[in-house]
């Protein structure tokens, strides 16, 4: 009998050890960060991490992490749907990303229906004057179905403010609200190897970088109601992209718009202000015949535009 009680008590005792271990390992939907925290934490409310890397691993797929008050919360790399809300309020999320990359999107769980979403988020690549080393991309997509970038602020990147590369098909960002800015080479780039890629940029706002918006090989890429200016071009195609631009304004570039052979863009109710050259076509331009050119040394360049949008 004795024997017995103590082998029950000795089951009862590691059924509570693993009880606790599975506790501890468990991830919460939602989870926070603070400029007080530690990674140590939980990542609750009561007990926030330190950093958006330390949160992550205590975030299940699909969950959600915000800033309890405004901190430099590191860069991060996602590898699950998830979002990351800087939350502008209480709190307000900065990512200084000194020689390296703010935001890598590599999602390898459940990839082709993953979504990730990054909010209110500050992503400073430091490239300017000063010691400081200059981030590589302020984000970085190159795995994943969808992501999206809503009310952010971009800028000092030495090469890409958001850089798509995918090699998978079908895949999507969203860019809203979202100012780009003082990126060497574009402020959004995108391209995929396989099959095409989706980007629809909407009320963005993206200056004094090399490109504003490379439409690169297989992107099918829409902009509205957005300010592109004082880049060197405002948007750069490649052969096999689509290009849709409404109600964007174009100001102070080398070129506005540049069209290469096999590159098509269409433009509707666009404004280009003080470029050299508003247009610059060797592709294929189709227009709503509703744009307006002012102050550019030439509106347009190469070959004519093709038949005015249908209206239906």
């Amino acid at each position: 009998m004795t024997k017995m009680r103590l082998m029950l008590n000795m089951l009862a005792v590691f059924a509570v050890c693993l009880l606790c271990s599975s506790m501890a390992q468990a991830q919460a939907c939602r989870t926070w960060v603070s400029g007080v925290g530690d990674d140590a934490n939980p990542c609750s409310r009561t007990a926030p991490c330190k950093t958006f890397a330390g949160a992550i691993s205590k975030t299940a797929e699909g969950g959600e992490i915000d800033a309890l008050d405004p901190g430099g919360f590191g860069s991060v790399t996602i590898t699950k749907s998830i979002t990351i809300d800087g939350t502008y309020g209480a709190g307000f999320g900065s990512i200084l990303a000194s020689g390296v990359t703010g935001v890598i999107v590599n999602v390898t769980t459940n990839a082709a229906t993953s979504k990730v979403t990054l909010r209110n988020l500050s992503i400073n690549g430091t490239n300017g004057p000063g010691t400081c080393a200059a981030g590589v991309h302020g984000i970085s997509f190159i795995a994943g179905k969808s992501l999206h970038v809503q009310h952010c602020d971009i800028f000092g990147f030495g090469q890409n403010g958001i850089n798509v590369n995918k090699t998978l098909d079908g895949t999507n960002i969203t860019v809203q609200d979202t100012t780009i800015r003082e990126c060497t080479g574009s402020g959004i780039s995108v391209t995929t190897s396989v099959g095409n890629v989706a980007a629809v940029i909407t009320g963005g706002q993206i200056d004094k970088c090399g490109v504003g918006v490379s439409s690169a090989t297989n992107a099918v890429v829409t902009i509205s109601h957005s300010n592109l200016a004082l880049n060197t071009t405002g948007v750069n195609t490649a052969s096999n992209s689509q290009t849709n631009v409404t109600d964007t304004l174009f100001a102070n570039h080398t070129t506005g718009i540049n069209v290469v052979s096999g590159a098509t863009v269409r433009v509707n109710n666009d404004i280009f202000a003080n470029n050299l050259t508003g247009i610059q076509n060797a592709g294929t331009v189709n227009s709503a015949g509703n744009n307006k050119f002012m102050g550019n040394l030439a509106n347009t360049a190469g070959a004519a535009f093709g038949a005015a949008l249908a209206v239906l």
